[in-house]
């Protein structure tokens, strides 16, 4: 009950005449490894259960395959692998979510596996906070920033950064 009366006045608070509502994004959440993810939703262009896929020969460890949805051949990416987590069987939460992100090399279909979907947040930009300096690594620069929900943290994410360090070769590989 508690948690969704901090929800609420979140929500309030983003409607109050203060909050600007151009600077208001919505994210779609996901879990990975018990923690909170967060991507643009306006890059989401559906959200599928896990299936069999493809493999691509020579492809990088966190590349799983492709998929064919509706005549466009879809790379796979296994977000767990690409951060650097454990792998895990997938389950039946385990789904694909389908993005389009403008890269360096042009707009890419791609698929993200991730253990679960959670949420859609509606989140201020003045909500979201940097990166602290500690946890700078490789894979900090995917993170977009940080925001406290309710009584938990959501990691948001730029997705054209975990994307873009793909070399380009291997996009082109991959997307078509």
């Amino acid at each position: 009950m508690e948690q969704t009366q901090q929800q609420s006045q979140q929500i309030n608070e983003l409607h109050s005449p203060s909050v600007n509502q151009e600077d208001i994004q919505q994210f779609l959440t996901f879990i990975m490894d018990e923690e909170e993810y967060g991507v643009d939703i306006l890059t989401v262009q559906e959200i599928r259960g896990w299936e069999e896929i493809t493999a691509i020969p020579n492809a990088p460890v966190f590349v799983k395959g492709a998929i064919n949805l509706r005549g466009t051949i879809v790379p796979i990416i296994d977000l767990r692998l690409r951060f650097g987590l454990t792998s895990v069987k997938y389950g039946p939460l385990t789904v694909i979510i389908v993005v389009k992100v403008e890269l360096k090399v042009g707009s890419k279909i791609m698929g993200l596996v991730v253990d679960a979907v959670s949420d859609v947040y509606s989140i201020g930009q003045q909500q979201a906070t940097d990166v602290p300096d500690i946890s700078k690594s490789e894979n900090a620069e995917f993170v977009h920033g940080l925001v406290n929900v309710g009584d938990k943290m959501v990691v948001l994410l730029h997705l054209e950064r975990v994307l873009n360090l793909l070399r380009e070769t291997e996009i082109d590989l991959l997307a078509g």
